[in-house]
């Protein structure tokens, strides 16, 4: 076969990555190095027993991974006035300049000093494709070469009766993945490192810049799991949110995981009221041990109670994405199950069905069968949806325009 074909949306962008932390926030100037740690929350016993991930250090502070209260301790460290910070944000975000130069209400010995310690990520775009829905997808090389990918997501002018008039961003928050689930590309090719801050919000920016669109919303979906890289995703979507940075409203960004339980805790006594998708996949802890190595380390019953610690928390309904995969979990007794967990959290439902992907054995299952798993969940009084994908023309799952192009490069 030639390209992989699979798309699924808002829930099924991401999958599961290394729970490895970036370390400092942002690295001290002038150095450049690979690390390796060690991660204490790993898959679980079907996965390595120590996983190890390679972090980045970029040659420069990443100016887009710093926040106003810290360019201004910086400018005063500096000798210069606090109030110098706010120019520099406001021409990185409000103008979208790409260089130091280019700020010109700034004294031109400051923006020497400027780029002689801070650098740009430009993400240097590799491949795009288009897609008979309007759906795009963007391959960037990143400063130390590895590839990530980004798809930019138009609402659906069937729901809406018009034409697409809001755009959402599926970004990564990693390159590759680790925890290996069953029915992901992203897994495939394995897992290098976590994107620092300053990477994750130069994706929105350069796909703005390429489409000549405006994003309304930012989902957390793509290569990699975001809460394994929680301070590089905080740090992303307060620059994101915050009026000196994109000022894009929390509620309109959306984050997806596997089921890191203690990190869906500690995401839930932090203020950003941001929406949180389970990428669940199977309704009992028989089928998602099958395709999801990650229930080994938290089980359902571990992952629910911090769902329901979640719920009490935040005003936000949380969502359940669950890949329909023939003769794995779309069966009427996993719908039946699953609408039971959707009822007890007060959670909606988000179905897709799968989307082949070359070199992986799964099937979706029929138009028969999607419909008689659908009619069981309404049975239970769940709130549930069933999305057809966008963008399966260009294969926009994530990890897949990657896995093609590095088997270009090796063949």
């Amino acid at each position: 076969m030639g390209q992989m074909r699979q798309m699924r949306q808002m829930g099924q962008m991401r999958q599961m990555g290394q729970m490895g932390q970036m370390g400092q926030a942002f690295p001290s100037h002038n150095s450049h190095a690979s690390h390796y740690s060690h991660s204490s929350l790993g898959p679980g016993p079907s996965c390595s027993i120590l996983l190890f991930c390679m972090k980045f250090t970029p040659a420069k502070t990443p100016i887009q991974s710093l926040t106003l209260e810290e360019l201004q301790s910086k400018f005063r460290e500096m000798g210069q006035p606090a109030y110098r910070a706010g120019q520099v944000l406001e021409w990185l975000y409000a103008k979208r300049v790409k260089s130091f130069s280019e700020m010109t209400n700034l004294p031109a010995g400051l923006r020497g000093q400027l780029d002689a310690e801070f650098g740009f990520d430009l993400l240097e775009p590799v491949r795009k494709l288009g897609s008979d829905d309007t759906t795009q997808k963007f391959l960037f090389k990143l400063a130390d070469g590895s590839l990530i990918e980004a798809v930019l997501i138009p609402a659906s002018p069937a729901l809406y009766g018009e034409g697409s008039d809001r755009r959402t961003l599926c970004v990564s928050s990693q390159v590759g993945c680790a925890y290996g689930c069953k029915f992901c590309a992203s897994g495939l090719d394995g897992f290098s490192r976590n994107l620092h801050a300053g990477e994750i919000v130069a994706q929105f920016l350069k796909i703005e810049e390429l489409s000549g669109e405006r994003i309304n919303n930012v989902v957390f979906m793509g290569m990699g799991e975001p809460l394994a890289n929680y301070d590089n995703l905080l740090r992303a979507i307060t620059i994101l949110n915050s009026p000196w940075g994109i000022g894009l409203g929390a509620r309109h960004m959306t984050l997806s995981t596997s089921g890191l339980a203690p990190m869906i805790r500690k995401l839930a006594d932090q203020p950003l009221q941001v929406r949180l998708a389970i990428s669940l996949h199977g309704a009992t802890d028989a089928v998602r041990n099958q395709i999801m190595p990650v229930n080994r380390k938290f089980p359902l019953a571990e992952l629910l109670d911090a769902c329901a610690y979640y719920c009490e928390r935040k005003t936000q309904r949380i969502t359940l994405e669950f890949i329909l995969i023939e003769g794995i979990n779309d069966s009427l007794e996993q719908a039946t199950t699953l609408g039971k967990i959707a009822r007890r959290l007060d959670a909606k439902i988000n179905c897709i069905p799968y989307n082949a992907v070359e070199g992986l054995a799964w099937v979706r299952p029929s138009l028969r069968r999607q419909d008689a798993f659908m009619n069981a969940l309404e049975r239970t009084g769940a709130d549930a949806t069933i999305r057809r994908e966008k963008g399966h023309d260009i294969e926009a799952a994530c990890g897949q325009l990657r896995l093609q192009v590095k088997r270009e490069e090796s063949a």
